[in-house]
């Protein structure tokens, strides 16, 4: 076995060669890097030493006390360090020791630190210190550029013999010489084998076309590829185009691969701000050339799909006020449209960009103001008071009604809504809560919305995937948008005026007792009503029920095939002195169902013609992925025992069953690279989904840090 300093020096290896071949955050592919414009890096004699000092400490392990390398890793002078950075902005090196380094601990260097490293380097290898200190502004650095190094060459990291005859070139082929732009019309019906949103269409189906994968042949997929990504918890969505998959990461790396290898093809790494909080981004989007990407300081990105390299770059919310860009954008209509979700007063909106230069056009607030539409629904709360109606995941998107689709969650603040205020006109609705909201991409106008449920003190929120269908209602076919919320009750409203058509109950809650046929108005049980001092027991816990974690629909046998968990909380009021988790005085407290058997786990199908189950299998592990139905008649799905398992859509049954290094928890994605069919999941225990139930299944042990890595599924090379 490897010791420890053993381990580290084979990762300071596996970084060291990645680092002439990957293009770090705004680096560009270029060959003529060197003769690049700029200022040169500025720094100080004194941040020089001490940067020797901490290279003495941190690097010189690994890359040797004079720089020149081991047989471990690289060297960090001479004529390697002038083919990896000259040229290049100090921003591309700073960010790159910052997430990257050391190996056994990236991103446990302070910035000062990192600058004092940094000035160093930049020293050793021929640039002259002065009286203005490296900066650690992200801005500031991306100005200066490091010059080509005069130093003398260093040796190779390993030497090629002098005997041996001259090496023959090897060139890869590489999927972005040949990556076409994605157009409106190739979002609004895309090739069969791309996947190109988040849910792959406009519609939000999240369905494959493919079918070279079948019932038949789902036993004999194998692993085509994997590639492990930076650690953390992960949700996001791969996208596939031409060849070239998007990958992105906890920390916020971007990498783009070949989707048939698994070949790295480029990187982009944002360095953040020491206060900002890493968070989970769900999903990106690619529209023409670029890749639109959120980021955990809230900002949205747009870096050319080529190269990895920033475009734009637009802050969308205040990081600091708790902000967060969880759900990826959408785009339309030339629109960049970005959900804000969060707790800060006032509540979360909808930002719309524009395409071409990140500049905000318009915002719509989830909250109803005062004196506007909708504002006289929050029990005569100033502004201030009211919080809530965050958006957590992506919209949809109509082409021939202009209309994007949002679902928008509950407030946070349900105190002051418990009980209806005594003003005329005023109600304690709480709107844009647990909303549809059909918008106008260009303008940002409210086109209609649909209230599922009214004051919502729960945290049973409709905030997930808007599901743009074709159905057969009142004996005529209507194009619907069709939803649920935590509660697993799906209900369909028509696409162009958002009137109400009807709603399905998948018995996994206690709170709806009756739905009006005609309006969808709910009659809530009033045993779940609190704040009268008792405890009450809620079903589904806040965790799901229904969550992002969205259903896939095959439109040819109108199934929707649903991931889901049954499960339970008890609300008990808190202590005195306590608000409780809610202001209206509880605690949470998750439980399993009075009538649970032990299995928690569900994917149901269901019919949304006759509103009828096709089929539901139930397991003991939670499920943590989307599901992913394809034209093979397979549906795919994910757990937090780690298994991944292929379902027979017109039974149930299970064909196939794989179990990964660690929980996938997003969404399975299917494509196909010169006619072969992949399928593709990011494993990382670190969702939402994995950390809400596991205390529901303690035997299922997973390991204790959160990898992640991305598996890639095929089927046998036919002989």
């Amino acid at each position: 076995m490897p010791s420890q300093r053993s381990l580290t020096r084979i990762l300071a290896a596996a970084g060291a060669a990645l680092l002439a071949a990957t293009a770090v955050a705004q680096a560009p592919r270029t060959g003529a890097r060197r003769f690049q414009r700029g200022t040169p890096a500025t720094f100080t004699a004194a941040q020089a030493a001490q940067g020797r000092t901490a290279y003495a400490t941190t690097c010189a392990s690994c890359h040797g006390q004079n720089l020149s390398g081991s047989e471990f890793a690289g060297a960090l002078n001479g004529n390697r360090f002038s083919q990896d950075w000259s040229g290049k902005t100090v921003e591309t090196l700073f960010t790159y020791v910052r997430t990257r380094m050391p190996p056994s601990k990236p991103g446990s260097l302070s910035p000062e630190k990192v600058a004092q490293l940094v000035a160093y380097l930049v020293q050793v290898n021929g640039v002259q210190a002065g009286s203005t200190s490296l900066p650690v502004d992200p801005v500031r650095l991306a100005a200066l550029r490091i010059p080509y190094s005069p130093v003398a060459p260093s040796p190779p990291f390993m030497p090629l013999s002098p005997l041996a005859p001259p090496m023959p070139p090897v060139v890869l082929a590489n999927p972005l010489d040949h990556i076409t732009p994605v157009t409106d019309a190739l979002l609004d019906n895309p090739p069969p084998g791309e996947w190109l949103l988040w849910r792959r269409t406009y519609d939000d189906h999240g369905f494959s076309p493919l079918t070279e994968v079948t019932r038949r042949n789902v036993g004999e997929l194998r692993v085509a590829w994997t590639w492990s990504i930076p650690p953390g918890p992960n949700e996001t969505t791969p996208l596939e185009h031409d060849g070239v998959l998007f990958i992105g990461s906890y920390g916020d790396t971007v990498q783009a691969l070949d989707a048939a290898t698994g070949n790295l093809l480029w990187q982009y790494s944002r360095r953040m701000p020491s206060d900002a909080r890493l968070s989970v981004k769900r999903n990106f989007a690619i529209y023409r050339d670029r890749l639109i990407v959120p980021t955990s300081d809230d900002h949205v990105v747009a870096l050319d799909v080529r190269t990895g390299t920033v475009i734009w770059d637009t802050p969308v919310a205040d990081y600091t006020k708790s902000w967060q860009v969880t759900g990826g954008p959408l785009v339309a209509q030339g629109v960049v449209m970005q959900g804000i979700a969060g707790q800060s007063p006032g509540g979360a909106w909808i930002a719309g960009l524009d395409f071409k230069t990140g500049r905000e056009l318009w915002q719509f607030h989830t909250i109803a103001r005062p004196g506007e539409p909708g504002g006289n629904s929050w029990n005569g709360l100033p502004l201030e008071q009211r919080s809530g109606a965050s958006v957590w995941t992506a919209g949809s998107y109509e082409p021939r009604l202009h209309l994007a689709y949002f679902g928008v969650g509950q407030t946070y603040d349900t105190g002051p809504l418990l009980h209806p205020v005594d003003k005329p006109g005023i109600t304690n609705d709480g709107l844009y809560t647990d909303s549809t909201l059909a918008i106008d991409p260009a303008t940002g106008r409210l086109v209609w919305h649909f209230q599922h449920v009214h004051n919502d003190q729960w945290d049973l929120d409709w905030a997930f995937e808007q599901q743009l269908i074709d159905l057969p209602v009142q004996g005529a076919t209507r194009r619907v948008v069709v939803t649920s919320g935590k509660m697993g009750i799906y209900e369909a409203m028509d696409a162009a005026t958002g009137r109400y058509l009807f709603s399905k109950d998948l018995g996994i809650q206690n709170v709806v007792t009756s739905i009006d046929p005609r309006t969808g108005e709910k009659t809530i049980n009033e045993e779940v009503v609190v704040g009268d001092g008792k405890p009450h027991t809620i079903c589904p816990h806040p965790g799901g029920g229904r969550n992002w974690i969205a259903g896939s629909y095959d439109g040819a046998s109108k199934v929707v095939y649903v991931p889901m968990v049954e499960s339970c909380m008890d609300l008990i009021p808190a202590p005195a002195g306590e608000r409780g988790n809610l202001s209206s005085g509880v605690n949470w407290y998750i439980r399993a169902r009075a009538d649970s058997d032990g299995k928690f786990g569900r994917v149901e199908a269901l019919d949304l013609a006759t509103r009828k189950p096709v089929w539901i299998e139930r397991q003991r592990a939670p499920e943590t992925t989307c599901t992913l139905a394809t034209a093979g008649g397979v549906v795919f799905a994910g757990a937090l025992d780690r298994y991944l398992k292929a379902y027979d859509a017109a039974t149930g049954q299970t064909l196939w069953q794989i179990r990964l290094d660690d929980v996938p928890g997003a969404c399975p994605i299917s494509y196909s690279v010169n006619g072969r069919q992949y399928i593709a999941v990011v494993v990382s225990r670190g969702g939402s989904e994995a950390a809400t139930f596991d205390v529901l299944v303690p035997e299922i042990q997973n390991p204790p840090r959160d990898g992640a890595t991305i598996w890639v599924f095929e089927l046998p090379q036919p002989q």
